[in-house]
């Protein structure tokens, strides 16, 4: 059994989203005490911007004709897209960033996604069990003055649960900066709140990634 575990917060240290993954993969490694969890954090190892275009122009030439950075980009968009079909259950840690996704991230998904196996035609990661944590340093909900500024949750979703088709449980919480922030001082208590429905997200969502493929394998 294996758990591959996606990190992209740039501040691994104080890191929220990683302090929910952490309930998640604590879940899972409760139900499955004996398996492996295959890391990649994409701050300490970050992907460099120009590989995606090295992997997909790669692909419009014979292996032979290929420079060495596209046969080494096209090589490591391999090894992401095995990081993820060989695992049983998948999680992704995420923040939200100036209003959208992660860099880090959507570099890293432009090249596995390069990989036929996920690509557009690519059925592999199809029903696969799977966690994505967000975090969010303000609060974008329906009513809040910010509404609608949040354009990395839905485009998280859309790539995980409708492209790749995988069986997506999301954990978000809000107001991450209260605390941080002397603006958000006000919403204290709200934050803390939410802070307490995330932990419990990530702890039932672990429990029910870890029984979904339990059971599958049994």
């Amino acid at each position: 059994m294996t758990l591959f575990r996606l990190d992209a917060s740039i501040l691994p240290a104080s890191s929220a989203s990683r302090a929910l993954a952490d309930l998640v993969e604590a879940e899972w490694t409760a139900s499955h005490p004996d398996s492996t969890v295959t890391r990649r954090d994409l701050a300490a190892d970050p992907v460099p911007a120009t590989t995606w275009a090295d992997a997909v122009t790669g692909g419009f030439v014979e292996a032979e004709h290929r420079t060495p950075a596209q046969n080494d980009a096209r090589a490591l968009a391999t090894a992401f897209a095995d990081e993820l079909i060989g695992a049983d259950a998948l999680l992704f840690a995420v923040p939200l960033y100036n209003y959208g996704v992660s860099q880090h991230f959507k570099t890293w998904f432009d090249l596995a996604y390069t990989d036929p196996r996920i690509d557009p035609s690519g059925t592999a990661l199809r029903g696969k069990p799977a966690t994505l944590v967000t975090v969010l340093g303000g609060n974008y909900a329906p009513g809040t003055p910010k509404e609608g500024w949040d354009h990395s949750t839905g485009w998280l979703r859309r790539v995980l649960e409708d492209v790749w088709g995988l069986d997506l449980r999301v954990v978000q919480r809000p107001f991450t900066l209260v605390g941080v922030n002397p603006a958000l001082d006000a919403f204290t208590d709200t934050a803390q709140e939410l802070k307490a429905a995330a932990e419990n997200d990530a702890v039932a969502y672990g429990r029910e990634i870890a029984a979904l493929r339990g059971s599958q394998v049994a």
